[in-house]
């Protein structure tokens, strides 16, 4: 699952949100959510196979925390995505104006 697509879930986003605070084990996520504590492990594996969590085990205990990773290939994709797209709307605002130049030149 590609990054985008795992974030499209608002408690993924939101498990994400908490890891940006901190490291948190399993059982302080399921204790945020009203949700089951299989439902949330099926949302960490989600987000686990799209590289945004990584999981470490300490005793008993398993260790949520963000990938920086992860992160990183969004924030490359987002960055390539605004590029491009102000690319072409600073083409459009040039022609728009250059027709209102245009439109202005031929009136009477």
């Amino acid at each position: 699952m590609l990054s985008l697509e795992a974030l499209a879930d608002p408690t993924r986003r939101r498990i994400v949100e908490l890891l940006a605070q901190r490291e948190r084990t399993t059982g302080e996520l399921v204790e945020e959510f009203d949700v089951s504590a299989p439902a949330i492990s099926q949302h960490l594996n989600v987000l686990r196979e799209a590289g945004l969590v990584v999981t470490r085990a300490e005793g008993q205990s398993r260790i949520q925390s963000l990938n920086p990773a992860g992160l990183d290939a969004i924030g490359a994709w987002l960055e390539k995505t605004r590029a491009f797209w102000s690319r072409r709307l600073d083409a459009l605002e040039r022609e728009l104006r250059a027709e209102d130049a245009r439109a202005k030149k031929s009136k009477p």
